[in-house]
């Protein structure tokens, strides 16, 4: 018996990944800096990665900070209304989390941990936790 379900090849993860992100760093208008920094990429790399058929390689960290980043965006897109959805990764936050920090900063800094601590707070905030 056939499965109705298959694996998806890992150019097709990763093209829909980066097809994400890219329409995600849009809406958020980050920065080229502030996208390559967040996905953990230089940003000559990121310029090559945001265009369809790229080529190169993601690295498991790559590609979990892409998914987190994903559910960080729809967490916000849940929980808050525009323009606050869109602006709140720029916005200073007195959360436990950021310390008046912008949320975009701290993730930089803290790497894939502190993304996921972010992704869970939101997925927190929004559970009603």
């Amino acid at each position: 018996m056939e499965t109705a379900l298959r694996e998806r090849s890992t150019d097709d993860v990763k093209a829909v990944a980066l097809k994400a992100f890219a329409n995600i760093a849009d809406r958020w208008d980050l920065s080229l800096r502030e996208a390559a920094a967040l996905a953990d990429m230089s940003e000559s790399t990121w310029k090559r990665a945001r265009k369809p058929g790229f080529s190169g390689q993601l690295t498991h960290d790559q590609l979990l900070r892409l998914s987190a980043i994903t559910g960080i965006y729809k967490a916000l897109e849940i929980y808050f209304s525009d323009p606050i959805a869109r602006r709140w990764i720029k916005l200073p936050n007195k959360g436990p989390e950021f310390e008046g920090a912008r949320p975009i900063d701290v993730m930089v800094e803290g790497g894939l941990p502190k993304i996921l601590r972010v992704r869970s707070y939101l997925d927190a905030l929004r559970g009603g936790a």
